[in-house]
């Protein structure tokens, strides 16, 4: 029979041997399911790829009906806006018109009221006179600072 003689070194090259090969055999084996899972990964960004294009196609267009659609809401929307300023100017124009004899009528009111008032009190048609035309000047001064007020607010 014979026996192998081997020393520590050849039995260093034999373990560093053995142990590389397992190292190959772990890489390959490793390098295998990479690429299964590439593989999979390569089907799945096809898939979505396939399903995701109609979908963006179909947003664009919705998108683009949209914007039509906001386009003719800012039409009316500055329809209204000129409507509103027509308005605005109608009733400015009216109540221009208005304001002036509403404030001569309210200070003849006043007037009248104060000055029947006096000539009852005092029983002297001058002075009652004075304090009509006193009154009337108070209250047409008085709804003129209330409407300008009002205006200013």
């Amino acid at each position: 029979m014979t026996v192998l003689a081997a020393t520590a070194g050849d039995v260093a090259q034999i373990a560093l041997a053995v142990f590389l090969f397992a190292v190959g055999l772990s890489l390959a084996y490793a390098f295998v399911r990479l690429g299964g899972t590439l593989g999979r990964l390569s089907a799945l960004i096809k898939g979505a790829q396939r399903e995701l294009l109609p979908v963006i196609s179909k947003v664009g267009g919705t998108v683009d009906r949209v914007n039509g659609q906001m386009d003719k809401v800012d039409l009316m929307t500055d329809s209204a806006v000129d409507a509103v300023e027509s308005v605005d100017t109608a009733v400015r124009a009216v109540s221009l018109a208005i304001t002036r004899p509403v404030q001569k009528v309210s200070g003849l009111a006043a007037g009248v009221a104060h000055g029947v008032s006096d000539l009852k009190a005092h029983r002297d048609p001058r002075a009652a006179l004075r304090a009509a035309k006193d009154a009337a000047a108070r209250r047409e001064a008085e709804l003129a600072e209330e409407l300008r007020d009002a205006g200013t607010q």
